[in-house]
């Protein structure tokens, strides 16, 4: 059986913020497996050698960028760097965060301005310096590393959970503003899955099985989980898909 080809990203240019491990890296991986070239970012871009080394052996082009997203004239030369080292820039994936758990009433402003600076700001100046480039293409494809925190409550993350809501709307916003200049913007909300971020979560035994308890596929998600459907988001195949957010979450949202 042939595969159908509108799920292909051969001979598109993508850039991958915060790829250097985790959720970042494996979509990495997964778009260079589906046939796109990637350009990839963090702080420190010797980090981001084994992505590079993945990318390029599923036989794509890879390129290593040196980002901070807090930085907004950084970010605009991101794009700007990745459309030059690949050839042009059809794929953004936002996906550069950062998280600290904190009471509420511990949270001060460097802690706030941190996180939402990197999970928003950030993302915002991203996908505007890289709509610029894809207004002046063939448009292009914008996916958001959204949260459950996009939707409901998590105590001790109120400024996450601040961010991931702020990056819906903005998922949202963006969506209705530039799909006239052929430019689609989705998200993607993981569940609960262990990251070097949720680790803190993990370390509670107790924890652990209460929230399996709430997910019925009664599993913590894997990072290849969340491949196919960003896959997905960024191809043909969801030509007539933009503004939405697909939660890969075990069906954690669907039960409660």
């Amino acid at each position: 059986m042939t595969a159908n080809p509108s799920f292909s990203l051969a001979g598109r240019k993508a850039l991958v913020t915060g790829a250097s491990r985790g959720i970042g890296q494996a979509l990495t991986i997964g778009l260079a497996r589906a046939g796109a070239d990637v350009a990839v970012s963090a702080r420190e871009v010797a980090a981001l050698a084994p992505t590079v080394d993945a990318v390029k052996a599923a036989g794509r082009k890879a390129a290593a960028l040196a980002l901070d997203v807090c930085d907004v004239a950084a970010a605009r030369r991101g794009a700007d760097a990745a459309a030059a080292a690949l050839g042009g820039l059809d794929i953004l994936v936002n996906n550069a965060g950062v998280e600290q758990v904190s009471d509420s009433l511990a949270v001060d402003e460097a802690l706030w301005d941190r996180i939402l600076d990197t999970n928003l700001k950030g993302a915002f100046f991203c996908a505007q310096a890289a709509a610029r480039l894809m207004a002046a293409g063939k448009g292009g494809a914008i996916l958001n590393i959204c949260s459950l925190t996009s939707e409901v409550g998590v105590p001790t993350a109120a400024p996450y959970g601040s961010s991931k809501s702020g990056l819906l709307g903005m998922t949202r916003a963006l969506a209705a503003e530039w799909a006239p200049r052929g430019i689609r913007v989705n998200g993607i909300g993981p569940g609960y899955f262990r990251t070097e971020l949720t680790e803190v979560f993990y370390q509670d035994e107790a924890w652990q099985q209460a929230m399996l308890g709430k997910i019925p596929l009664r599993r913590f998600g894997r990072f290849e989980d969340l491949v196919g459907a960003a896959v997905f988001l960024c191809s043909d195949a969801a030509a007539y898909i933009t503004g939405q957010c697909l939660y890969i979450d075990g069906g954690y949202m669907a039960s409660i």
